[in-house]
């Protein structure tokens, strides 16, 4: 079995440390422009993307991990290459990931404003593991903020409601109890719409909970893949 964790918006493969770290032989995906090459246009064609390097690694019983916009990239790829995995997992994501005009407005002028935007990525991560939290803000600061803005402006395109009652794929949904960006409803809607999925909210935890409470994170997975 290989599991491969997907970062979100304008994320790096660090972001999974506590993640790589805890389960042997898996793998942090660094998604084109993260910080090499260009992004793509899309949250489909991410997930494009990730099949052929799949396909190219030659991964078998594929488990898929994918964070907000991550989670939209694993929850696409169920529905285009499904029988190809073993398992999904949809960490604060949605079917549907719209972005609020003003937010992805402020953040455009942000691009041009590298306090603006340290601080911004700083206040991400605010609530992280005391051990985490530097790291992530040096990674997150290497990727340039022009791919962040393009990753809000794929989600903001993001919709599946209408099809994400066609996944088949054994499914765990995982959220924050606290999570504002991506709150519980969204993981109750890919609950009731995946049939057999289960769900785990997990108290005290907001939009980036696998940074900080990784072991309730970690141990929601390894029971998830313990039953597939």
């Amino acid at each position: 079995m290989k599991l491969l964790f997907i970062p979100g918006s304008g994320a790096g493969r660090e972001v999974w440390t506590y993640q790589t770290g805890y389960f042997v032989g898996s793998e942090a995906v660094a998604l084109p422009g993260h910080p090499e090459g260009e992004p793509c246009p899309s949250i489909e064609d991410y997930a494009d993307w990730l099949h052929g390097y799949v396909q190219k690694q030659y991964f078998k019983d594929v488990v898929l991990v994918g964070h907000s916009m991550g989670g939209g990239i694993a929850l696409t790829y169920a529905l285009k290459y499904g029988s190809e995995l073993k398992g999904l997992v949809a960490l604060a994501t949605g079917a549907r990931l719209r972005v609020n005009p003003a937010f992805l407005e402020n953040f455009k002028n942000m691009i041009q404003d590298a306090a603006a935007y340290r601080a911004f990525i700083e206040d991400i991560y605010k609530w992280a593991a005391p051990g985490f939290r530097p790291g992530m803000v040096t990674d997150r600061l290497k990727i340039n903020p022009k791919v962040m803005y393009n990753d809000f402006l794929c989600c903001d395109k993001f919709d599946i409601m209408a099809r994400v009652g066609e996944i088949k794929v054994p499914t765990l949904v995982l959220c924050g109890n606290e999570d504002e960006m991506t709150p519980p409803k969204y993981a109750h809607y890919l609950t009731t719409k995946i049939a057999g999925a289960k769900e785990v909210l997990i108290p005290g935890g907001t939009h980036h909970v696998f940074g900080e409470k990784p072991g309730e994170t970690n141990k929601a997975i390894e029971d998830f893949i313990k039953g597939l």
